[in-house]
C-alpha cells in the first residue's frame, strides 16, 4: 500500500488552547481553522497534525476522552533552550535530563492531556 500523506489527529476539548500551544512552541502554522477541526503544518519538515473537538460526531463516543497510550516526540537543536521558552502554565512532567541512549529530554503535557517528549542530542 502506497501512503500519500500522514496526519495524526489529536482529540481535544479546547481547540483554541491546543492551537495556541502547538503554534507557540513548535513551528506549526494553521492551514485550516474551523469550530470543530484545525489543521496544522510544520514550516520546516513535512509534518501535519490535526486538532479535533473530541465531542464532534466524527469522533466515536468511546474515543471522546483524554488521549492515552501514545506520546509525541519532537527533536530540537537544544532541549534546554526549548525548556527556557516554556510559559509558567505549561505542565512539566519531567525536567530536562540526560538519558542513557545519548539524548537530553524534557517531558511536558499538552493542553489536551497528551504527553510530549522534547529531545536533543547530548553534546
Amino acid at each position: 500500500m502506497k501512503i500519500n500523506r500522514h496526519m495524526t489527529n489529536i482529540c481535544t476539548d479546547n481547540l483554541i488552547a491546543s492551537k495556541q500551544f502547538y503554534t507557540q512552541y513548535f513551528d506549526f502554522e494553521v492551514q485550516f481553522d474551523s469550530d470543530w477541526f484545525i489543521q496544522l503544518k510544520s514550516n520546516n519538515i513535512d509534518l501535519e497534525i490535526g486538532l479535533i473537538d473530541k465531542h464532534n460526531a466524527l469522533v466515536p463516543t468511546e474515543f471522546q476522552n483524554t488521549p492515552t497510550g501514545f506520546y509525541q516526540t519532537y527533536v530540537v537543536d537544544n532541549v534546554d533552550n526549548f525548556a527556557a521558552q516554556l510559559a509558567a502554565n505549561v505542565t512539566i512532567i519531567q525536567p530536562p535530563e540526560d538519558t542513557q541512549y545519548g539524548q537530553r529530554r524534557i517531558l511536558i503535557k499538552a493542553p489536551e492531556g497528551s504527553l510530549i517528549d522534547i529531545s536533543s542530542l547530548m553534546e
